[in-house]
């Protein structure tokens, strides 16, 4: 063994490196000294430690870099006006786990109301001991709890059912994550007394649209959130300002944005929104009515569709995973089309109908490739492949797809939505 002065392996793969780097580095100052002058600055000291950042405060509320000017949502082409209509999480570019406020996705059945928060209040009638009416101040004074739970929209990756689309963002991008802030609603329904006959609750929101869905008391009484803040800040217009529901692990559209009314009620209230809209029709010609979990699923975001590889080489595969019915426990990849299968590495934390993140090494050769994950919840659940889930209901549905998603890598490294 080749030892140097200082009993150092000199042979060692990583001190060669370092060894390396070294002589580059100085060569590269004896090259950059030698060009400029002792007096000149070096290319390493770029221009933007020449001159003082602009001051405290500007702007006062915080903004993302001019550089990450690509990370925005975009709209969904599904929608038929720009009130009644949806945008995307363009979850390609994020990390971690929680979603940013500014990039949660949006769903608006009659555009976004500008309510005035001292004028907002919230009505609880129908089968209960005391109406009562609160205001946000009134609400805002009961103990709250925060937590960290996904929001998906039940037509997330609608696309898949027939017609692919390129990117994570325009297949996923009905999705976000984010810290909710707010009473449970089992608090308030206390304060009002329920009557033992109760087993449904009508949420109607303050839009022009008057959002209203029939919600399980059993839900109500068990995880609900009256949501008035958003990842540490009060709620934002969009996404319901100044008080929503939040129901974790259900459908999006059941979190009822803007929220101004719960009536209870001994049956659900058959609304325009759990009749007319959001079911599924299944092959038979008939339609699948209260369909409230959003069940297990996972979706790799690197690589994913029009993203490019720079050669064969290492590279980590990232992915997201969820479930309405609990957390996930095991995420498993495959990079041959789903002929084999890899466990991923779940990042901590893994919490109850949250975005779990999943990891897994790779080592690209070069050749053809084809990017699949699939997700077990604690139930057991397994995400199915796309095949199944059509078999089982068809290509009619609109909502509730959660097949295995699959990004093909071509020779020269491209990505795209291989729909298998």
């Amino acid at each position: 063994m080749r030892q140097d002065d200082s009993g150092e392996d000199t042979r060692s793969p990583a001190r060669r490196r370092f060894v390396a780097g070294s002589v580059a580095l100085a060569a590269g100052g004896a090259l950059t000294t030698s060009a400029r002058g002792a007096e000149q600055p070096s290319e390493l000291v770029p221009p933007w430690m020449r001159t003082q950042g602009r001051p405290v405060l500007s702007p006062a509320y915080g903004q993302p870099s001019a550089h990450e000017a690509a990370v925005r949502r975009i709209q969904f082409a599904g929608t038929p006006t720009d009130t009644a209509a949806a945008s995307l999480t363009p979850l390609q570019h994020l990390h971690g786990i929680i979603t940013p406020s500014g990039l949660v996705f949006e769903r608006h059945h009659a555009g976004v109301p500008d309510i005035v928060p001292e004028r907002h209040r919230l009505l609880v009638h129908g089968l209960v001991k005391r109406p009562l009416v609160f205001t946000l101040d009134e609400l805002m004074r009961f103990p709250a709890v925060s937590r960290m739970h996904f929001l998906e929209c039940s037509g997330n990756t609608l696309t898949e059912w027939k017609k692919p689309a390129p990117t994570v963002q325009h297949t996923h991008g009905l999705l976000s994550c984010c810290e909710w802030t707010g009473v449970p609603l089992a608090t308030v329904l206390d304060e009002v007394g329920i009557t033992p006959d109760a087993r449904w609750i009508l949420a109607e929101g303050a839009d022009a649209a008057a959002m209203t869905r029939s919600v399980p008391l059993e839900k109500a009484l068990d995880d609900a959130l009256l949501v008035y803040a958003q990842n540490g800040e009060m709620l934002r217009p969009e996404q319901g300002y100044p008080l929503r529901l939040f129901l974790p692990g259900f459908e999006g559209n059941m979190s009822v944005k803007w929220l101004r009314r719960l009536k209870l009620g001994r049956e659900p209230f058959m609304t325009r929104e759990e009749t007319a809209k959001y079911t599924d029709l299944m092959p038979d010609g008939s339609a699948r009515q209260f369909t409230f979990v959003m069940e297990a699923k996972s979706v790799i975001v690197r690589p994913s569709g029009a993203q490019q590889l720079k050669g064969p080489g290492h590279y980590e595969i990232s992915g997201l995973a969820w479930s309405g019915r609990g957390r996930i426990r095991r995420v498993e990849v495959s990079v041959d089309g789903g002929r084999t299968w890899r466990d991923a590495r779940l990042e901590e934390p893994v919490l109850p109908k949250c975005l779990t993140a999943f990891r897994l090494p790779w080592h690209w050769d070069g050749s053809p490739a084809v990017l699949q994950s699939r997700a077990i919840d604690e139930t057991g659940y397994l995400q199915p492949t796309r095949d199944a889930l059509v078999t089982a209901r068809g290509v009619n549905s609109y909502y509730h797809y959660n097949g295995i998603q699959s990004w093909r890598v071509t020779e020269r490294g491209s990505v795209e939505n291989a729909h298998a």
